[in-house]
């Protein structure tokens, strides 16, 4: 068993693969394995990842699956990983070649007493350029949850790491949810709840942003309604405590619930019992009224056909 599985979920991007790939062979650390899952592409990743897993070094295994969305891959991916823990590293972005090392001896660093209440460990990302990505933590090491991090120290951007993939397994998106996508912070939320993360400033991840959208043209909020709809009713369950530090990012979540749940078909009376805290409930009241509005004028933009 490796210590890492360093996990690609792709789609269409074997003009960008090789930046995780060219990666990973120069990695200081050979712990590792790589697990790419293929999420229905039709371009030319099949032909690329076979040339890929006859020059490795290291284990590469590649999966190929019906395009079902990120979700389902994570969830399998869950289910396919043979590390401990695990870090996932997008198909258009790279990493320093000390980034598994250096992840590697933070998380030695934490006292095996204390490691159990750990879920991993997070470091910074810079651009293509050279350039840092979004805020740095405001201490090094800081140990706090993912909604500390957010409400508490305001830290924004993109950061990168690993998890613990017992960890993750506690907590698998739905399966049967409709469309191909839930947000992250579905996980995130409950993750947070449980668990405490490392946080240093050291940038490893390659944050790459010339690669070209494969959305075109504004999206139907109909398409991941049902995606977005559970997510933000994690944040108001887990997260709405945090109201008097941060009120309006929190009301905005209550906005989105509501609006999405609407455009998921679930109405009023359902979407209150759906909600399990009080302050998510009350967020909720507070924020129908707008998500009522924004969900009429979702529909007037794009009309069911």
């Amino acid at each position: 068993m490796p210590l890492f599985t360093v996990f690609t979920p792709t789609f269409n991007r074997a003009h960008t693969l090789h930046r995780v790939f060219d990666s990973l062979v120069v990695q200081t650390c050979g712990d590792f394995e790589w697990l790419v899952i293929d999420d229905g592409s039709t371009d030319d990743t099949p032909a690329l990842m076979d040339r890929y897993q006859r020059e490795a070094a290291f284990p590469v295994r590649y999966l190929q699956e019906p395009h079902r969305g990120a979700h389902h891959v994570h969830n399998l991916a869950l289910r396919e990983s043979r590390g401990q823990l695990l870090i996932k590293l997008d198909s258009d972005d790279g990493c320093l070649p000390e980034a598994l090392a250096r992840f590697k001896h933070h998380w030695d660093q934490i006292p095996a007493s204390s490691r159990e209440s750990f879920s991993g460990v997070t470091g910074l990302c810079r651009d293509q350029n050279g350039r840092l990505v979004g805020s740095r933590f405001p201490s090094d090491p800081l140990d706090c949850s993912a909604a500390e991090l957010e409400y508490r120290y305001k830290v924004r951007g993109e950061k990168w790491g690993f998890l613990r993939l017992d960890v993750l397994n506690q907590f698998p998106y739905p399966e049967g949810v409709s469309g191909n996508f839930i947000p992250e912070s579905y996980i995130w939320c409950q993750v947070s709840k449980h668990y405490k993360t490392r946080h240093i400033n050291e940038e490893l991840r390659v944050y790459w942003t010339d690669a070209p959208s494969l959305v075109h043209g504004p999206a139907n909020p109909r398409t991941n309604a049902e995606g977005h709809r559970l997510m933000f009713k994690m944040v108001l369950d887990l997260e709405s405590g945090w109201f008097f530090t941060a009120p309006l990012r929190l009301l905005r979540a209550a906005v989105q619930y509501s609006r999405f749940a609407f455009l998921s078909g679930v109405g009023v009376g359902a979407q209150f019992r759906d909600l399990k805290s009080l302050g998510g409930r009350l967020l909720w009241l507070a924020a129908l009224p707008v998500g009522g509005i924004l969900r009429l004028r979702d529909c007037r933009r794009f009309p069911q056909a």
